[in-house]
């Protein structure tokens, strides 16, 4: 290893996939390469819908063999991030209760109900700055406690927590991860207590709040033995949330951005200095999740690339690369469909299910994968143009660029149609940003960089960045727009 340069292993763990990637970190470079990959098929079982939470982790420890490999077996630290909202409960002695219930589960159908009946969705919403969608943890925990499980469980662990745990032996729950349980007050940036106290809710199941770059625990000698590593590794927490750590990517080079993290799902918004909390914040579906260095990540989620990927799935799985070019032949905004609506949650008959949305708002049904796969795609960038100037109006904050990162960034004509329809420059930065942001916490954390501005100027340094120019007016994306609110 070069002098002044540390190796650090991210785990990246997407609702699709899982990876362990090496980031190699200077005061004035970093780089970083895949050691290994693997899948992530959640099993449904008579009870419903689970993650395979042993084979993550199997897929964990096979990562960090292979990072040893990269680097000669030492690494300076580790770092875990992964989608949000779910968890694994632990008896007394430390077992894990069963596989961590999918947030696609339909367990939660109707729970937020019970729940406003005793917090109202607007003063919950005051309160924590947390969305609606059906899986947010406080609708399972609601949907889980008259269950025989979590009569005997005494610890929550969100998953990445969960993982650190089965690597160190400790506990802690990560903050930016925390504050989407719609449990965390985003002002204090601690626990909501009011909230918790009125739903009947034992915040005493987690433990204790940790912040991105506080130290973790370090490797059992199990885990070293298994992986060939040589010891101590340090556990470094990052922002464990997976979208956390990507804003952390963005490369921006001021404040006047918005950003759209790209994967299965699309998180579009803005950073801010403090949460939104008014009643038409809410009314618009924005979030306020917590970010590094007491920043606020003001966003809407959107369905995201899964509707092509379950589409690819049920047509079994034919060349993407042939698909995006056909349907970038196909007439623009022929047919939109709500990219937020939760019609599409479930897996499942997707192309059938957008055909469905289509007919019933009497547009043009898409006949093939190509017209089905731009109707996707049109219907994405509408949803990020609705999303970005959304945030802005709400907020008070304009912007001058989006940057859009992870892995709708491979996706040419979906970063384009984004600047179409948003009228703004967008610059595609880093595939891997979750990653990446996991490295470069890991790396302050060890004294190799400073503030986010400084970590976001490593990167504007040495990634590759790249611009789309929006083409003509957004006339057409304003009345493809006006089609969708006349439903």
């Amino acid at each position: 290893m070069s002098a002044g340069v540390k190796s650090y292993a991210a785990v990246d763990l997407g609702a699709s996939s899982g990876r362990v990637m090496v980031g190699r970190v200077s005061p004035d470079s970093v780089e970083l390469s895949e050691a290994h990959r693997f899948p992530n098929r959640p099993v449904r079982v008579p009870e419903g819908l689970r993650w395979d939470i042993l084979a993550l982790y199997g897929g964990v420890l096979d990562g960090l063999r292979a990072a040893g490999a990269h680097c000669g077996g030492r690494l300076a630290s580790v770092g875990i991030d992964s989608w949000a909202v779910d968890y694994g409960l632990l008896d007394a002695d430390g077992a894990l209760l069963g596989n961590p219930v999918h947030y696609r589960d339909a367990r939660t159908e109707g729970v937020a109900g019970e729940v406003w009946a005793t917090v109202p969705a607007a003063e919950l919403y005051a309160a924590t700055g947390i969305q609606y969608a059906p899986f947010n943890t406080l609708y399972q925990l609601a949907a889980a406690r008259a269950s025989e499980q979590f009569a005997h469980a005494r610890r929550l662990l969100l998953v990445p927590d969960l993982l650190a745990y089965w690597l160190t032996g400790e506990q802690g729950t990560e903050l930016t991860n925390a504050s989407t349980t719609q449990l965390v007050d985003p002002r204090t940036r601690d626990w909501s207590y009011e909230v918790a106290e009125r739903l009947g809710i034992d915040l005493g199941l987690f433990p204790p709040l940790r912040r991105p770059g506080d130290p973790a625990g370090t490797l059992r000698p199990q885990v070293l033995a298994e992986t060939g590593l040589a010891g101590p590794v340090p556990v470094t927490a990052v922002g464990s949330h997976d979208t956390a750590s990507a804003v952390a990517a963005v490369p921006a080079t001021g404040e006047r951005f918005a950003y759209i993290c790209t994967g299965t799902w699309s998180l579009a918004g803005l950073e801010l200095s403090a949460p939104v909390l008014t009643e038409e914040s809410r009314a618009a579906n924005f979030t306020n999740e917590l970010g590094l260095d007491g920043t606020v990540r003001y966003l809407r989620n959107i369905m995201g690339l899964w509707l092509l990927q379950e589409c690819v799935r049920a047509w079994g799985g034919p060349d993407l690369g042939t698909l995006l070019r056909e349907a970038a032949t196909v007439p623009a905004l022929r047919s939109v469909v709500d990219a937020g609506d939760e019609a599409f949650l479930a897996p499942g008959r997707m192309p059938e299910r957008i055909a469905e949305a289509c007919r019933a708002s009497g547009q043009p049904v898409p006949g093939t994968p190509a017209e089905t796969t731009r109707c996707i795609l049109d219907s994405l960038a509408l949803a990020h143009r609705r999303a970005v100037l959304d945030a802005q109006r709400l907020a008070d904050h304009p912007v001058d660029v989006v940057y859009l990162v992870g892995g709708g960034t491979r996706n040419a004509l979906l970063c384009q149609l984004t600047a179409d329809a948003c009228g703004l420059p967008v610059v595609a930065g880093a595939t891997e940003a979750a990653a990446l942001g996991n490295v470069l916490v890991q790396a302050r954390a060890d004294g190799l960089a400073g503030d986010l501005a400084a970590l976001r100027g490593l990167l504007v340094r040495t990634q590759p960045l790249t611009r789309y120019t929006p083409r003509g007016d957004t006339g057409q994306w304003r009345a493809a727009q006006a089609r969708l609110a006349a439903r």
